[in-house]
């Protein structure tokens, strides 16, 4: 899990003069080039003065996978959310919802999440045409 490498000194003044995420991704080893959220830049200050923060020198007190797991489940119950949530399907999330469905390019997808094959970003987009295509149906209906 990338995140749990994240530590201060990934963050840099990007192309655009806003701070940037820069890293190389675990599965990969392919660099990554992320803008910062507003919201991202907001828990990176809420969690500075973590103890695990301060003490490992990262940006997030980010526990095993299992158990960051454990917990997004605890999360989603308690909003009544009732699918299987995971780290795994906050990536993807973060690929369909966030950014391709808000019209940001799959090149630009692909590229931040440390794809190195343009092909394996485009499974995203064909999630999002069979949505459409639900969507639809419902409309048609």
């Amino acid at each position: 899990m990338d995140i749990k490498q994240l530590s201060k000194s990934s963050i840099n003044i990007g192309i655009d003069g806003d701070q940037w995420i820069f890293t190389r991704r675990q599965k990969t080893d392919t660099a990554t080039r992320v803008p910062l959220l507003l919201v991202t830049q907001e828990l990176v200050l809420k969690n500075e003065n973590h103890p695990q923060c301060v003490n490992s020198d990262v940006l997030f007190p980010v526990l095993r996978n299992q158990k960051m797991n454990s917990y997004i489940k605890e999360i989603a119950s308690v909003c009544g959310i009732n699918k299987d949530l995971t780290f795994h399907i906050a990536r993807h999330t973060f690929a369909t919802t966030v950014t391709l469905s808000n019209g940001v390019p799959i090149e630009s997808v692909s590229k931040m999440l440390g794809h190195t094959n343009i092909k394996t970003t485009q499974h995203y987009a064909k999630i999002l045409d069979k949505k459409v295509s639900d969507d639809m149906a419902v409309l048609k209906g």
